[in-house]
């Protein structure tokens, strides 16, 4: 989503959603709680993520896809199960006209849980 807006709550940045795109990302935002419950929202990069010690995952609407920034190192982890997806060094993209793969974000949410609190020294 391009927009001139700056965020200052994730309710205010799903507020600018059409209703389809909100229920659409309502999911990943759910998945990514019941994956990480101890962490927090917050708007970064003017787009909603979770945070830890460090940010977790970054997330955000377009027209066509729903952009997920786990960082690179899932990417690399969970290789073998993107290629169904458009993806980068350090973004995936979810089709909107697809069902949200909860079991893979899941997944790379624990995974990036992990990464955190062994960063942290917390494991």
């Amino acid at each position: 989503m391009e927009t001139a807006i700056k965020f200052k709550t994730v309710e205010e940045y799903f507020s600018t959603l059409p209703a389809g795109t909100q229920c659409i990302l309502e999911e990943v935002r759910k998945t990514i709680k019941r994956a990480a419950p101890d962490a927090k929202e917050m708007i970064s990069y003017n787009m909603p993520a979770f945070k830890l010690n460090g940010v977790l995952i970054y997330y955000a609407a377009y027209k066509k896809h729903i952009g997920f920034y786990p960082t690179a190192s899932p990417i690399v982890a969970f290789k073998e199960e993107l290629p169904a997806y458009k993806f980068s060094k350090a973004a995936i993209q979810f089709p909107v006209d697809k069902p949200i793969p909860v079991d893979l974000i899941t997944r790379i949410v624990q995974f990036r849980v992990r990464e955190d609190m062994e960063k942290a020294g917390k494991q």
